[in-house]
């Protein structure tokens, strides 16, 4: 399958890339940052330059790709954790509705966006209840990712409160969604030890 990969260079995208690659996959990994092309093509992605508020640019970035499937793992986070992030809200609303629509002008079959399994205040939280509906609109794929632990996150040597997800489970379970049915896919910890009947205290 073809895949193109909005937000390659992320914590979760990095981790993605190889992921496809090994399944299988033909990836372009995208990325606002022409000094993060090198290590995308490493891990073996088709490195694409693009703003993801360049609605023009994008569509033309990904309809000559012609990806099959279209995975949204866009984000715009500060260096440390905030109470606010205009820039990510932003992203959220209009960066997901430049995508979906570059997706749908190359007429891909899937589309994966990313978002959260936890509520948030004010206009951040409508920002995210504004991707879901877009995202479910056109009859696509929704993962709510748990709060990220583990290296290059908020959280490298804590556990954050729940629901929580370590980075590389998040990239590792987001690959059998691009088959998945349209819906909400919750992506946690508990989420997994519900599935496998094991205990819920993790290990600190």
């Amino acid at each position: 399958m073809r895949v193109f990969l909005a937000g390659a260079s992320g914590v979760i995208g990095v981790r993605l890339v190889p992921l496809l690659v090994a399944a299988g996959h033909e990836v372009a990994g995208m990325t606002r940052s022409p000094g993060k092309m090198e290590r995308l093509r490493a891990l073996g992605a088709e490195p694409v330059v693009c703003d993801a508020f360049d609605a023009a640019a994008l569509r033309e970035a990904v309809v000559g790709f012609q990806p099959e499937a279209v995975v949204n793992e866009l984000t715009d986070l500060p260096d440390e954790p905030a109470k606010t992030n205009e820039p990510n809200a932003r992203m959220r609303r209009e960066g997901t509705r430049n995508l979906l629509a570059a997706a749908e002008a190359a007429g891909a079959l899937h589309f994966v966006a990313q978002s959260i399994a936890w509520r948030l205040p004010g206009d951040a939280g409508a920002a995210v209840a504004e991707l879901e509906r877009l995202v479910l609109a056109a009859d696509d794929v929704v993962l709510r990712y748990g709060r990220l632990y583990g290296p290059g996150t908020y959280y490298e040597d804590e556990l954050p409160e729940p629901p929580r997800l370590h980075v590389d489970e998040a990239a590792l379970r987001t690959v059998p969604t691009l088959h998945a049915a349209s819906g909400i896919v919750e992506v946690t910890d508990d989420a997994h030890l519900q599935r496998f009947g094991l205990p819920r205290t993790l290990p600190e």
